[in-house]
């Protein structure tokens, strides 16, 4: 078997998930079921990102401890997978210190003997809602464009990696798609952030002002900055530098982020791979935020989404498919209940949800009167055989180009065809070929079930065990409705 390791971000622990990052896992989650049904030996990977400045602070508005705090918030994190259904193999935490410590020093001290690490007092602007620093001219009106709050000036003693040491090999690395970059609009970006020469970048904070990560091996005064340590969780999670997984799924084949971290992951975090002699990533893919309403999700405003809620009210399935077919896969999209309870309304209960509905009926009806339902007979129709086909060449050509609103469409498109066949048909009127319309609407069925796994994995499931027949009749006798219509 051909292997396959998928990851997400870690999630920062500094809040609770909202539906930004469940977008992120249920996109990497379709990624990996689709692999899986080829064959592939996928390992997929998620997790928390638990140190930093910021946590700390937040552990001390809360009167907790940084370690309590962050357990609390990495424990609705991990709960994700069975709230989206997801199926991830592994959850990695940084502050496993005995899974992710080890390879963090592991790595702090290759780049150390490789003199990819050195010392140096460094004066400039830092943005704690970041945990970054930031160059002035990468400032807004003097404030930092993502939090829009003006930074610190600090000046302190750190140690910083050689990034200027590896730029032209990242750079050529992206241009010739060693590392292919998903959308192209990000390959562009990230190249010219290259381009502007970034500076080589600090990798710890003085222990004075950063108590919470992990220490820099042989040095007490000092701590490994966060993003340095959070970028190997990729590797510590799957046993670097010996373990056998490590040696079995590195290169991540698929690294799925969001658009505010793509300098980490596409510029320092091959940075370091090349300083640490590792193979690169294949490829990272960028998704866009999610507004609500039109503003972005805040606190303050009091309109952050939280994806437990929703799941809760309408099921999984519906959250997923929203966020997959509503949003842009790698652009900005917006959530408001109305445009969600739309959506589920008209392509879920009305659109699946009914298909299933009236096909089951028609077919019940036909077994009681007798007349035989075989779903095998239903290969011979060419006309549907070559719907099918149809649908499935451009549903592998969105999945693997990662446009997930598109492989949907096809989807609905196949369902469609249905709605229109049973009205060409009349299949429920008791004609000589009646049976056969029914029998072939279910083997659409069948497919459809089949496609819809990555996306919708309950559904899929709940129609394919809704029209098996065994012996001319139906092997669960009892139908169920898969979308209940959410009435006003």
């Amino acid at each position: 078997m051909k292997k396959f390791y998928i990851t997400t971000s870690i999630a920062y622990t500094n809040a609770f998930p909202h539906i930004g990052y469940a977008l992120e896992s249920v996109q990497a989650d379709v990624v990996a079921r689709y692999n899986r049904r080829l064959g592939q030996d996928v390992f997929f990977l998620t997790g928390t990102d638990e140190h930093g400045i910021k946590i700390a602070k937040a552990a001390e508005a809360e009167t907790k401890s940084p370690q309590e705090f962050v357990d609390n918030i990495s424990l609705k994190f991990k709960e994700l997978k069975k709230t989206l259904n997801l199926s991830s193999d592994d959850f990695i935490r940084t502050t496993d210190k005995r899974r992710h410590w080890p390879a963090v020093k592991e790595v702090w001290l290759k780049l150390e003997k490789n003199k990819d690490i050195y010392k140096k007092e460094y004066a400039g602007f830092y943005c704690s809602g970041c945990e970054v620093f930031i160059k002035k001219r990468d400032l807004k009106d003097g404030k930092c464009p993502i939090h829009l709050t003006e930074p610190e000036e600090i000046k302190e003693e750190n140690y910083f990696f050689k990034l200027s040491k590896y730029l032209l090999k990242v750079k050529e690395a992206i241009k010739k798609d060693k590392i292919k970059i998903i959308p192209e609009s990000r390959k562009n970006e990230i190249l010219s952030i290259i381009n502007q020469d970034p500076e080589d970048i600090s990798f710890s904070r003085p222990r004075e002002k950063l108590k919470w990560g992990i220490p820099v091996p042989n040095d007490k005064t000092q701590v490994i900055y966060v993003w340095s340590d959070a970028l190997v969780n990729y590797i510590s999670a799957i046993g670097y530098p010996k373990g056998d997984k490590f040696k079995k799924y590195w290169p991540a084949d698929i690294h799925c982020i969001g658009k505010d971290i793509l300098k980490f992951h596409a510029l320092i975090w091959p940075a370091m791979l090349l300083a640490l002699k590792l193979p690169l990533p294949k490829n990272i893919f960028v998704h866009g935020f999610i507004t609500s309403g039109g503003q972005k999700m805040s606190k303050s405003l009091g309109n952050v989404v939280g994806p437990f809620e929703l799941a809760d009210k309408y099921g999984a399935d519906a959250l997923r498919y929203y966020l997959l077919k509503e949003i842009p896969s790698t652009e900005d999209g917006d959530f408001t209940y109305e445009k969600f309870e739309n959506r589920y309304n008209s392509d879920l209960a009305s659109g699946i949800g009914n298909l299933l509905s009236r096909v089951r009926a028609m077919a019940e009806s036909k077994i009681k009167a007798g007349q035989k339902i075989e779903i095998k007979t239903a290969t011979k129709n060419i006309k549907l055989k070559k719907e099918i086909k149809k649908t499935e060449v451009k549903y592998k050509k969105a999945v693997e180009s990662f446009k997930f609103s598109e492989a949907l469409k096809s989807i609905w498109e196949l369902v469609s065809w249905c709605d229109k066949y049973i009205n060409d048909q009349r299949p429920w009127e008791d004609k000589k070929d009646s049976a056969q319309a029914v029998s072939n609407l279910l083997f659409a069925l069948e497919n459809i079930s089949g496609l819809l796994d990555p996306f919708l994995p309950q559904t899929s499931e709940n129609i394919f065990n809704q029209i098996k027949i065994d012996k001319n009749s139906f092997k669960n006798p009892k139908s169920s409705l898969l979308f209940p219509k959410i009435e006003h």
